[in-house]
């Protein structure tokens, strides 16, 4: 229960007394206050009203004398019409529908009638009635207490006297679609009727002088509660808007009340006798008088009330302060339209009461300081969010002030999002207020509104004030949505603040990984720390991190570094703790990249080097180049000989591997560098490098290893034999058995002229004749047969020439016969018509067109023509181009030039022709003009 007393007033309403407009001759007939000529009149409305309603932007009246009702429209017009005979005693106008439902009498005696009127339809100039009906259900008559109508035009509920309830339930505005029935029956008056839509539910609620109760009638069995047992007078309900959830509002003498359908809710403790109770825009009205009446006596005689003062107070339950209070004299009724309420007294008389506008009232509430009010009154006047944070500012700079900081940060606050945040901190940047700057950080960050320097500032504040337990509250989320900062700023602050294991924390939480090896490597020199970090993280991060960090690490902890590098490289899956399938193929870092680590530990470099190629043998040329590098220096340096002999086992074995047959020169020069003469001649031997190979030997003058290198490579490089055969004749020594066996080979394979040889060996003084005496005289002997082939050769050149004369001669002078009976190409008997070529063949004719090239070439001579033809171009264009070629080196001063621009354009390629052997040289000898001779070019004959 809350006592009004306590409530503060204000003035947020503007009284005015309402006066005709200029140039009116007035809205009704009655005496008029006096005025001076130029003032306009006070608006007075005709004498008698009783009753007053208001909605569809007029205010609406009605009299107990003449029974006239009037509407005063906004432009204060007065019209009206007569609605009943006698009197009217109740208005109800809807807010929806252009519809008037009234109460009055058109006879004498207690028999009210019900009238619906269609404002919008004439009948007569007067409202269209569209309906008429008794409001007394039975027999026994009663007085019509009060009306209400719902907005769906589908109930009307009426009260009486007796404390019974009519409800009308159907279409209120005909008479054949709608049905009475009494709904309450009691002993006491009904006092008030409303009605209230909740979802699909219509529910009524009934108030008497001693009860209040509820119904839902929209359903068939009307089912009642019970809310309360003591009720109000007339006129002292009202239903609220949704600002206070539609509640129903009875205003007893003692208290005001508040109820929902099902039960009661919360009351105020108004004292004062309530002669109307009103809702208005959030604010409840009630006009009292201090004079307790009981609510009975309103029945008996409601002309016999003194016409003593009056309060009209505004109540503003939502923010607990009254908004408005005035007197006034015997008030008829209370109106609200067209944003303003409106008070009716007896003497016509109409007061508005104009709202003030929400920043006027906030100025108000300003000047007296009081801005936890002002808050709530522009929360409920639903003020914007930029106008609430100046609300907000100006309260926190008048408790800043007052040297409430604590208050006034709590203001700040609340204008995040609106205020600069700068504003606010250089206010508290005092070391004795950091408190109130840690909690405006703190709510700034929470908002995700806070930037770098925000966290920056925030956690120095922390440290500062060695508060590790909020620290630890701020930088410890559970995911990262709650995440309000920025967390490498963050990290950094807390590493130079020396908050080391928080800056872990946030680096690790929020996979910061750089920052957290610098932080375990560089401060906290934790190793083994950052190793097992390392090994957990996904494979890109896990090999740039050991890249990074890789000498660090190897340096101080070389076996674990080395074991985790050996499973990066090969097959790596993150050690998550707990981790499922270990089975699935991992990934794999390119070995050759991290050698550099290993700059200062050999030891575990050769670990892993042949740890790499024995797991892995497609890995990089680079791990076989520098495991045969410390292979080579190991065996370099050893003095055991059998330590020695096993490192030599071991490069050997490498150098066998097949890992060096593509790229090998790194290699040699590592086997040339260490003097590693097995492992150079290997190398050798396998890049076919047999020059290099027998240089090798004779630089050792390892004679016998010459000449088998000659024996096992003589056939791809025949000019190692001669080589070896000048190397053999510069030596001084006794040599013979080698140039012995170098020409054996020289022989057999024809390698060099004789006279080459005899020069070759004339420089050594220690050939004799005998030495080269057999190898002479086979050579003379081999001569002498090929001359002797030579010259039968050319016998049988000539004679054959002498035969293709004759032939030559008898077809240019002789006739030919042509004898042949087959066809040379389906070796079917010859039909006319046939083909003959002079060379003897003859064919088909059809034959001849299927498979001839031309008309002029026999097709069966035809090949071997093309032959010789090719063969005598060939002699033709050679000639030509010796001659060209001899003639541009006599006359050109640069000869060099001259003969390299011949070999790039292959005049000295080697021109093989697939005829005779090369030693046949009778066809050099032989005229151009016989060699065309022997094609026969003979006509096509019939």
């Amino acid at each position: 229960m809350a006592a009004y007393l306590q409530w503060r007033r204000f003035v947020f309403f503007d009284k005015e007394v309402v006066k005709e407009p200029l140039g009116s001759d007035g809205p009704a007939p009655g005496p008029a206050p006096a005025a001076g000529p130029a003032a306009s009149k006070l608006l007075c409305l005709p004498p008698g009203i009783t009753v007053c309603d208001s909605g569809r932007g007029s205010l609406v009246f009605g009299d107990n004398m003449e029974g006239q009702v009037w509407f005063l429209s906004r432009s204060l017009q007065l019209t009206g019409f007569q609605a009943y005979k006698l009197r009217v005693t109740h208005l109800y106008q809807l807010k929806q529908h252009n519809i008037l439902a009234s109460v009055g009498e058109d006879e004498q005696g207690i028999n009210p009638l019900v009238k619906i009127w269609n404002l919008e339809k004439r009948d007569g100039g007067n409202p269209l009635c569209t309906r008429i009906f008794p409001a007394i259900p039975g027999t026994e008559p009663t007085v019509v207490s009060c009306l209400t109508v719902h907005e769906n035009l589908n109930f009307m509920a009426i009260g009486f006297t007796d404390g019974s309830v009519t409800l009308n339930k159907g279409d209120i505005t005909r008479d054949r679609h709608s049905k009475t029935q009494i709904l309450h029956k009691g002993n006491y008056p009904v006092t008030g009727l409303a009605f209230r839509q909740a979802g699909k539910n219509t529910h009524l609620f009934v108030v008497t002088t001693e009860n209040v109760q509820s119904y839902i009638v929209s359903g068939k069995d009307y089912p009642r509660v019970e809310l309360d047992t003591h009720g109000c007078g007339l006129r002292c309900s009202a239903l609220s808007d949704p600002s206070q959830d539609l509640q129903f509002i009875v205003a007893g003498d003692e208290c005001v009340y508040l109820y929902q359908p099902d039960e009661r809710g919360p009351c105020f403790a108004f004292e004062g006798h309530k002669l109307i109770a009103h809702w208005f825009r959030g604010y409840l009205v009630i006009v009292s008088r201090d004079r307790k009446v009981s609510p009975k006596s309103e029945f008996t005689n409601r002309d016999s009330q003194s016409s003593d003062k009056q309060i009209l107070n505004i109540y503003d339950l939502c923010n607990k302060f009254i908004a408005y209070s005035a007197v006034f004299e015997d008030v008829v009724d209370v109106l609200a339209e067209w944003g303003s309420l409106y008070v009716l007294t007896r003497d016509g008389r109409v007061h508005a009461l104009q709202e003030k506008d929400t920043q006027t009232k906030l100025e108000m509430l300003f000047k007296k300081n009081l801005f936890e009010m002002a808050i709530n009154l522009a929360k409920s006047q639903h003020l914007d969010s930029d106008g609430l944070a100046q609300i907000f500012m100006q309260y926190g700079d008048h408790l800043y002030s007052k040297g409430n900081h604590d208050g006034a940060v709590q203001q700040y606050i609340r204008t995040i999002g609106k205020l600069e945040p700068s504003y606010v901190i250089r206010k508290f940047l005092d070391a004795q207020r950091i408190h109130n700057l840690t909690a405006y950080l703190q709510t700034l960050h929470r908002q995700s509104l806070a930037n770098a320097d925000h966290t920056t500032l925030l956690l120095n504040c922390y440290t500062k004030l060695k508060d590790s337990l909020r620290l630890e509250e701020f930088i410890k989320t559970k995911s990262e949505s709650e995440v309000h900062f920025d967390v490498e700023t963050a990290i950094r602050v807390l590493r130079q603040a020396g908050y080391y294991s928080h800056a872990l924390y946030l680096a690790e939480h929020h996979a910061h990984h750089e920052w957290y090896l610098k932080i375990q490597l560089e401060d906290i020199k934790n190793y083994q720390e950052a190793l097992r970090y390392i090994g957990k993280l996904p494979f890109e991060q896990a090999e740039s991190n050991m890249k990074r960090y890789g000498k660090i690490l190897m340096h101080h902890i070389p076996e674990q570094m080395t074991q985790l590098l050996k499973g990066l490289c090969t097959n790596y899956r993150p050690s998550f703790e707990g981790q499922g399938d270990r089975e699935s193929p991992g990934r794999r870092a390119n070995s050759e990249e991290f050698i550099p680590i290993f700059a200062n530990n050999p030891r575990e470099l050769k670990a892993f080097l042949e740890h790499m190629s024995a797991v892995q043998p497609d890995s990089p040329q680079g791990i076989y180049d520098t495991l045969l590098e410390l292979r080579l220096q190991n065996w370099a340096h050893e003095k055991d000989p059998q330590v020695k002999e096993k490192l030599h086992a071991e490069a050997i074995s490498l150098l066998k591997s097949g890992r060096f047959c593509d790229v090998f020169d790194k290699a040699l020069v590592l086997c040339q560098m260490h003097d590693f003469q097995d492992g150079v001649l290997h190398l050798y031997e396998q890049g076919k490098l047999y020059q290099q190979m027998m240089h090798y030997y004779m630089q050792h003058e390892q004679y016998r290893q010459v000449i088998e290198v000659c024996e096992r490579h003589g056939e791809q490089e025949p000019s190692l034999w001669e080589q070896a055969l000048s190397y053999f004749a510069r030596k001084e020594e006794d040599c013979k058995e080698y140039v012995a066996a170098v020409l054996k080979h020289i022989e057999n394979k024809n390698l060099m002229p004789p006279l080459l040889v005899v020069q070759t060996l004339a420089h050594n003084s220690t050939a004799t004749l005998s030495v080269i005496r057999d190898y002479l005289v086979q050579k003379l002997q081999k001569q002498s047969q090929q001359i002797a082939q030579d010259e039968l050769r050319v016998r049988r050149y000539r004679e054959e020439t002498t035969r293709i004369r004759q032939e030559i001669q008898e077809l240019k002078a002789s006739p030919k016969i042509f004898q042949k009976t087959k066809c040379s190409i389906c070796n079917s008997a010859l039909e006319l018509p046939s083909v003959h070529f002079l060379c003897g063949h003859s064919f088909h004719q059809h034959c001849f067109e299927s498979y001839s090239e031309s008309d002029a070439d026999c097709p069966t001579c035809l090949p071997e023509n093309r032959k010789v033809m090719d063969m005598i171009r060939a002699q033709e264009q050679k000639r030509d181009l010796h001659d060209q070629f001899q003639h541009q080196l006599k006359c050109s001063n640069d000869s060099f030039s001259v003969i390299a621009d011949y070999f790039g354009r292959g005049v000295f390629n080697k021109l093989t022709l697939l005829t005779d052997p090369p030693t046949a040289r009778l066809a050099g000898s032989l005229e151009s003009g016989l060699q065309r001779d022997l094609l026969v070019h003979s006509r096509r004959g019939t």
